[in-house]
């Protein structure tokens, strides 16, 4: 066996944030001091490998003297306190508000995982996979989420099968929120995947059927739209090259939704957001 020396590509603040977030979970959960085989500190290292660079848990295990079950028992245990700093929805919404937002930006995308047999009746009655994606080709869960103008992820949503489209995921997790925002004066843009979403919720007008052609103002329309919201694209681009991990999770898919939110608190601590 060879050994090698390895830099973790995150600041010893983060590390150091995650660990004050730890030691105040261990407090929380009466842990007797010294009765854990690595320090809050370690394992918000052993943590964030993991979330870098999907490095496999029985790897950390051995890297960090601990057995694979604990890497793994300490992994979920970062995730739960992470996922319970992320801004909710509201929250999200209002500081929108106080900072001056022209607009925001919603959009959804499938995060990978391994394939989960349970199955579900599609609009059809057939028989099909909850969790496989028809749009990606992908098995995967569909989350939702909020940008700002420039991209940067705001609010992400908990998980949804990957079979249930993006405008029924939105009304189940965002909509109604942002029908009060647009009221308020903050409007939202989004794609044709979101066509009938409501008032406030602005999509580009598609292609009339017939061979017939938009307008010149309805295209203008929908090409300064589509320059605008096309930035949204940058926010899942910052969660998921950032956070390795969520490029394809090994997991149950159901805990899409936390490990996504435990990454947007880390970009919103390494952009210098979070409050």
């Amino acid at each position: 066996m060879i050994s090698y020396r390895a830099t973790l590509d995150v600041s010893r603040e983060l590390v150091r944030h995650l660990g004050r977030l730890l030691h105040t979970e261990r407090r929380r959960r009466a842990t007797p001091k010294g009765s854990r085989a690595l320090t809050c500190f370690w394992q918000a290292v052993l943590a964030l490998r993991w979330f870098c660079d999907r490095t496999d848990p029985a790897a950390l295990g051995r890297d960090h003297g601990v057995s694979r079950a604990t890497a793994y028992r300490y992994i979920d245990e970062v995730i739960e306190v992470l996922a319970a700093q992320a801004p909710d929805l509201h929250a999200a919404l209002q500081r929108a508000k106080d900072d001056g937002l022209a607009h925001l930006i919603t959009d959804g995308t499938i995060i990978e995982s391994d394939r989960c047999r349970e199955t579900t009746r599609s609009v059809k009655g057939e028989a099909i996979d909850l969790w496989y994606s028809g749009k990606a080709h992908t098995h995967g869960g569909n989350v939702q989420a909020l940008f700002a103008p420039d991209g940067f992820p705001l609010w992400v949503s908990h998980v949804e099968p990957g079979s249930v489209h993006d405008l029924t995921a939105a009304r189940e997790h965002v909509l109604a929120a942002l029908y009060r925002a647009a009221a308020d004066g903050l409007p939202t843009l989004a794609d044709s995947g979101y066509e009938g979403a409501g008032i406030g919720v602005f999509t580009p007008v598609k292609q009339p059927a017939g061979g017939r052609v938009l307008d010149v103002d309805t295209r203008t329309y929908n090409m300064l739209l589509r320059a605008l919201r096309c930035l949204g694209e940058r926010g899942f681009a910052l969660l998921t090259q950032r956070w390795r991990t969520l490029q394809h999770i090994t997991a149950s898919p159901s805990k899409i939704g936390d490990i996504i939110r435990a990454a947007l608190v880390l970009v919103h601590f390494e952009r210098g957001y979070l409050t």
